[in-house]
């Protein structure tokens, strides 16, 4: 800057002159100025600028050009919402998913892309600015997926319209009837521990009853079982990208998830033990998730025992600790559930099943 007296050069943001001394006035922001967003980097090497009040994203080649359009839009020279009508669902959809894609798990991805190839196709290559009639294609989509399906991709969809400067509209999807899961009941759960034992699979199986999940016992190595501690370490997962290969994660599915837990079953510190892993850092499962779950079923067939599957174990850990009258919050905390949800669930169902036994003997007593 220049002194406005001596009009030498002096340092910017001088209060005075260091040459004659003259006060310096600074200029005073006006109170008209637009202000816009710093743009941010996209992977794509574009800069955007989302205009929250105004409903609109703008993408550019470079920041200047980004600001420049961001404060015409601002300054209402440029009509609001006029690119984000001309993108395509598809485009839409893709800048969703670039925008979040540091914070999505891979699996998460993957959901996104498979409900982007396979749902509202009638639509995927349309401006989202034109497609009106979402409810009818709501309807239509009723009739190739299910109610749980529908309300994912209608959710993606929705989000994907509103990070794009176009208001999604309210639409009514079908209820989603939640199946209940099959799992052991404890007496059921004795025979499966002694129909595997020996097994190939048997480690990664007694995991799953011991509450794992199937991402988490696909991840954990090891030595993240401590015989002599008598604990198990829980941290990382394994999980489908948008690839459909399986890749490991360090995150858990929730913060809860990550979780020190004792090894509940005798059997299984056992065959760790038994074991002699050349490499204790190396993954204990190492097949295709989908095929621990094939031979969890097929035991289950060949002991008159319901197919549960992987994630029915986790469940039958949590009917088992009913049984043996541990507090649901404590059931929570060694699962690694978020929530108490779907154990408090699991809980009033064991708990009605009881008072219906309860009344079935008092009224089996007045029948003799």
């Amino acid at each position: 800057m220049f002194c406005r007296n001596c009009q030498r050069e002096i340092p910017d943001n001088s209060l005075f002159c260091n040459w004659c001394g003259e006060k310096q006035i600074r200029e005073r922001k006006k109170k008209d100025e637009i202000k816009v967003p710093k743009p941010t980097q996209l992977p794509s090497g574009n800069w955007r600028i989302a205009l929250r009040a105004e409903g609109q994203s703008i993408t550019e080649t470079t920041p200047e050009l980004c600001i420049a359009k961001a404060k015409a839009i601002r300054a209402g020279f440029i009509e609001t919402q006029s690119k984000a009508p001309t993108i395509s669902l598809f485009a839409a959809i893709d800048n969703y998913i670039i925008s979040r894609d540091k914070t999505l798990s891979p699996a998460t991805i993957r959901g996104y892309r498979t409900a982007q190839r396979n749902r509202f196709q009638s639509v995927m290559d349309k401006p989202i600015g034109k497609i009106t009639n979402w409810q009818e294609l709501c309807n239509a989509e009723t009739a190739l997926c299910g109610p749980k399906t529908l309300q994912n991709a209608w959710g993606l969809v929705s989000s994907a319209l509103a990070y794009n400067g176009v208001t999604p509209p309210k639409v009514k999807l079908p209820q989603v009837v939640t199946e209940e899961r099959p799992w052991l009941t404890p007496e059921e759960i004795k025979v499966f521990v002694a129909a595997v034992h020996g097994k190939p699979f048997e480690i990664p199986v007694l995991l799953g009853l011991s509450s794992l999940r199937r991402s988490e016992i696909c991840a954990i190595t090891w030595d993240k079982i401590d015989t002599e501690k008598g604990t198990i370490t829980v941290s990382g997962a394994m999980v489908p990208n948008e690839n459909h290969k399986f890749v490991l994660k360090k995150e858990n599915k929730t913060q809860s998830s990550r979780r020190t837990i004792p090894i509940f079953i005798p059997q299984l510190k056992e065959a760790v033990d038994n074991a002699h892993p050349e490499d204790t850092s190396a993954l204990i499962f190492t097949e295709s998730p989908n095929t621990l779950r094939s031979q969890i079923n097929r035991l289950c067939r060949e002991n008159d025992l319901p197919e549960v599957g992987v994630h029915g174990l986790r469940h039958s850990f949590a009917s088992l600790a009913y049984h043996l009258q541990i507090p649901e919050l404590e059931t929570v905390r060694l699962g690694g559930w978020s929530n108490s949800q779907t154990v408090h669930k699991i809980y009033t169902h064991l708990s009605q099943r009881d008072k219906t036994a309860a009344v079935t003997k008092i009224e089996d007593f007045f029948r003799v």
